[in-house]
């Protein structure tokens, strides 16, 4: 996922190695805390950028992994739902210094952007002409950001004609059934294509080593999770509390997003546009907006929980939003390191992957047509504008903040001469 299939060159683990008590770790909270917050304010480039950052600061510069271990928790990243590279940190803060180093992880890598789109949602709040031409050429740079995302993971997760169809099956499917439970249908019934017809030969190693985390804490972090999926809704539906709603649509998302990053547009799209919490253009402007800073994409959800109306706003609704798309990654890696190296190595985990990952690349090739393009491309000089932010992107590989600010300055001036 995030436009990375598999990861080679990672040789087999012991056969034991799944057997081995949970592991001491070796360093200190504070200094996860520090370098998850440098990378948190220098991490421009979106999930497969931050993979890179992520190696070279944490394997090659401060060797706290080595790369066959790293490779396997890239595959994990892969193989659950929820915010990929967000995942990756936080699983290097837990095998560097236990669960509190996950959770500082994931606290250095986050905030900086999230309390720069909080601050950004509140300043934009107020909508007058400004703002409006301001949030169109923002939407016109989201065009060429997502058709970026959908070129990367297509030539890596749907390189051959089976998951090719399956892409454009995926994309179709959606198109048709726009709700987030279609979207969790077309998931399934790929990983089980994925299943029946996507095996190979081949088969990936399994970690590199135990984490510090005992079985029993992993058990419980699936029951909460599976707790709070199926316990949210019927909350929701008993007592009426915006909070509880925000809360139970950002959870959702969080929960049932694979791919992260870009995919994560549709999802949210459903949850708080149909409902009149925001409207289509604060949406769409906004994620222009996130892609000028750094950090994890899912901090998106944010600017969305301080701009949403009615309240919780502001600081209070970018929090709880922010806890809830994050929360199910948390539990997820919890649950799931343990158990992680025996699981990776059967060969119809593998085949489901691949499955799911085609259906990804399908998934936000519909999003690219509803709601991005359908919403940003309304005149010819939009179009041109949106084809020459994705030749910057893809062509000359300039830095996703500068083209947002470029081709977010040029869309209003467009829109405010027209």
């Amino acid at each position: 996922m995030d436009g990375v299939e598999e990861v080679d060159g990672v040789e087999e683990a012991g056969a034991g190695a799944e057997d081995e008590p949970p592991r001491v770790p070796r360093g200190s909270v504070l200094e996860v805390l520090l370098v998850a917050t440098r990378l948190g304010l220098t991490s421009f480039g979106g999930p497969i950028a931050h993979l890179g950052y992520f190696r070279d600061e944490y394997v090659v510069k401060r060797r706290w992994l080595d790369d066959k271990t790293y490779a396997d928790l890239v595959a994990l990243s892969q193989f659950l739902p929820g915010a990929a590279s967000s995942k990756v940190g936080m699983s290097i803060g837990i095998l560097r210094a236990g669960l509190p180093g996950g959770l500082v992880a994931w606290l250095g890598f986050t905030l900086p952007s999230a309390i720069a789109l909080t601050v950004a949602a509140i300043a934009l709040r107020g909508v007058d002409g400004d703002t409006v031409r301001l949030l169109h050429g923002l939407k016109v740079v989201a065009v060429a950001v997502v058709a970026q995302a959908v070129w990367g993971m297509a030539k890596n997760l749907a390189p051959d004609r089976p998951r090719a169809t399956i892409a454009i099956a995926a994309a179709a499917a959606v198109l048709l059934l726009p709700t987030s439970i279609g979207q969790v249908a077309v998931i399934g019934i790929a990983a089980l294509i994925g299943w029946r017809f996507l095996r190979s030969g081949q088969v990936a190693g399994g970690p590199g080593g135990s984490v510090p985390i005992p079985r029993w804490l992993g058990i419980a972090a699936w029951i909460l999770l599976f707790g709070l999926l199926i316990g949210l809704p019927l909350a929701r539906t008993l007592v009426s509390s915006q909070p509880l709603a925000v809360f139970d649509s950002f959870f959702r998302a969080g929960s049932l997003v694979f791919g992260g990053g870009h995919v994560v547009l549709p999802l949210l799209q459903s949850e708080v546009v149909p409902p009149g919490w925001i409207d289509q253009d604060q949406f769409l402007g906004g994620y222009g907006l996130a892609q000028a800073v750094p950090g994890p994409l899912f901090t998106f959800s944010a600017y969305l929980g301080a701009a949403m109306e009615p309240e919780p706003n502001g600081v209070l609704g970018a929090s709880i939003a922010l806890i809830a798309i994050f929360l199910p990654s948390m539990l997820l890696t919890i649950g799931t390191l343990p158990w992680w190296g025996t699981l990776r190595t059967r060969p119809s985990v593998q085949a489901s992957l691949r499955g799911i990952n085609a259906a990804v690349v399908g998934i936000l090739l519909a999003a690219l047509y509803n709601p991005v393009w359908t919403s940003a491309i309304l005149r010819p000089v939009d179009f041109v504008l949106a084809i020459c932010a994705f030749g910057l992107l893809v062509f000359w590989r300039c830095p996703p903040w500068l083209v947002v600010l470029l081709a977010g300055a040029v869309g209003a001036v467009v829109a405010g001469s027209t």
